[in-house]
């Protein structure tokens, strides 16, 4: 039986994504692609179960980016085909209810950097090189790197990286932003990631769902804009029973207990 080019799995209400195409540096080809697509929207559906998303991969790559050899095979209306679907993919990705964690355990290259970039954190190993390469290749970043970089880190320093092609290693993508840890190893990368998510999970879904939308939302608006939709996302809450059961526990003197109702 031939393995699946992407593998879910769950620990508790974690949701763990696995780019599973080691041979090919975990390549996103178009039924990767798919398959990816499919995993994030069953994730999304279930987002009373799964309250954390964590992607990682196998292998000594996080992933390469587009897988060049089927590239080199389609007619450009595939290539078109292609980006619109990687560019989609990841635009699912970021938008998940759920908080996500992207765990660079190797290269991280073009899509693959670009992937990385489409979740909320993202915890490197040191030995770790990444970028966006793809002007070294002719073409530009297209699954939304132009965009989420230069927001993330500023315009002057994403065009530094993107124009030159630039590979950095792990401690320099922490110092510019884009990583929130370098770990010494992969063990240790899997004790970062849990360790956030664990200490996601200690909270209300509901709420950390909607502070998340809150943030998204208003980055890119202007302050007013922004604090009417942070209201919009705690009349959400309201009428919620974690709230209530958060103001009980406080009255008892215990850790509440979400249900994420």
């Amino acid at each position: 039986m031939m393995e699946e080019s992407v593998r879910f799995e769950r620990e508790g209400h974690i949701g763990l994504i696995t780019l599973n195409r080691p041979d090919e540096l975990n390549a996103l080809n178009y039924d990767a692609l798919e398959r990816l697509g499919n995993l994030i929207e069953q994730v999304r559906l279930d987002a009373k179960e799964i309250r954390v998303v964590i992607v990682k991969a196998e292998g000594r790559a996080f992933s390469a980016g587009a897988d060049l050899k089927e590239r080199r095979t389609l007619a450009e209306q595939q290539v078109r085909r292609n980006v619109r679907k990687i560019r989609d993919v990841f635009t699912a990705l970021e938008r998940l209810p759920q908080p996500t964690i992207a765990m660079i355990n190797g290269f991280a290259f073009g899509g693959g950097f670009e992937l990385a970039l489409a979740c909320d954190f993202r915890y490197a190993v040191a030995d770790a090189k990444m970028g966006l390469t793809e002007v070294s290749l002719g073409i530009i970043p297209g699954a939304g790197g132009t965009q989420r970089l230069s927001r993330l880190i500023g315009v002057s320093k994403a065009k530094e990286l993107i124009l030159t092609a630039r590979r950095i290693q792990a401690q320099e993508a922490y110092q510019i932003g884009f990583v929130n840890a370098v770990a010494k190893d992969t063990e240790e990368l899997r004790e970062l990631a849990m360790g956030l998510a664990d200490e996601i999970l200690a909270n209300a879904p509901l709420a950390v769902y909607q502070a998340k939308s809150a943030i998204d939302r208003g980055s890119s608006v202007d302050l007013q804009t922004g604090l009417d939709i942070e209201t919009m996302c705690y009349e959400v809450i309201i009428p919620t029973t974690d709230r209530l059961e958060a103001l009980e526990a406080f009255r008892e003197k215990r850790k509440p207990v979400f249900k994420g109702e």
